[in-house]
């Protein structure tokens, strides 16, 4: 008789794997920081051999020519936030992607106030 298993087939890397452990990343980004491949992340996916793994040959092609945010790049994944901060603050201190962190809005309260009024007024359209 044959026993279903709950598991899902194939390989199966464990997030903490694909970080080497670390749960902490380099630099604190910003879950809507957006994120772009430089030129030398360009060029580092172009070469054979890289030793850069496979996620940031992904990271580096997904946000390339287009601004993506952390949780995009994470969602596109499928990876946890935690594991794909880590990636990315892991590229950026490498010079392989930039990260723009958001525009603080504590001395502007007014575009503060518009810009929370156009997210309302967005999430109302879905």
């Amino acid at each position: 008789m044959a026993v279903e298993r709950d598991e899902p087939t194939g390989a199966l890397v464990r997030p903490y794997a694909v970080t080497r452990g670390r749960t902490r990343p380099k630099l604190e980004i910003a879950l809507e920081a957006l994120v772009e491949t430089t030129v030398r992340g360009r060029n580092a996916t172009m070469r054979d051999g890289s030793s850069h793994g496979r996620e940031h040959q992904y990271i580096a092609s997904l946000c390339d020519g287009r601004l993506q945010s952390l949780a995009e790049v994470a969602a596109r994944m499928q990876l946890p936030l935690g594991v794909a901060r880590v990636l990315i603050a892991d590229m950026a201190a490498d010079g392989l992607v930039a990260v723009y962190e958001p525009t603080s809005f504590e001395n502007n309260d007014a575009v503060g106030t518009e810009l929370l009024e156009r997210v309302l007024s967005g999430l109302r359209r879905l």
